[in-house]
């Protein structure tokens, strides 16, 4: 197992085109969403991805306050089909807060479908706003709050 988290320009061609076909396999073919996948936030994010014997088999979008929202967001949270049911998603969101604290990040916000509304709270997340619809898939805006306490224990 391997965790990478690059700047949009430190991705190499493979990795890019690996990044966007797993996303395009599952949000727009397998979850039948057709919608606007290259949404030109990517240039601005940081790409993290663990690659298991040299495939891409989770990812996340991570951008900084200010880039999409105006805190900072986790989002295109996937795991590739073949590798699930190995607690990936729990690892790569783990991942993905981790880093975000270590760069200082007071807040995280993500846009999560409902049904996994309980798995995004085991982090702290918290709900900020009623269900909705996004490209006819049930949402919820959801909200972590890094305490002082466990950016203390950083330092």
């Amino acid at each position: 197992m391997e965790w990478k988290c690059n700047s949009f320009d430190e991705l190499s061609a493979r990795e890019l085109h690996d990044v966007l076909k797993a996303r395009v396999d599952i949000f727009v073919v397998e979850q039948d969403c057709a919608y606007h996948e290259v949404d030109g936030y990517d240039p601005e994010s940081w790409h993290l991805q663990l690659l298991i014997d040299g495939k891409l088999a989770a990812y996340a979008r991570l951008m900084k306050a200010g880039t999409k929202y105006n805190k900072a967001s986790i989002g295109r949270i996937i795991v590739v089909e073949e590798f699930r049911s190995r607690q990936l998603g729990r690892q790569l969101v783990q991942k993905a807060i981790d880093l975000m604290k270590e760069w200082g990040t007071e807040e995280i916000m993500l846009q999560g479908q409902t049904y996994l509304r309980d798995f995004y709270r085991s982090f702290g997340f918290e709900e900020i706003s009623v269900e909705y619809l996004d490209d006819g898939i049930p949402h919820v805006d959801m909200l972590l709050t890094i305490n002082q306490t466990e950016k203390s224990e950083k330092s």
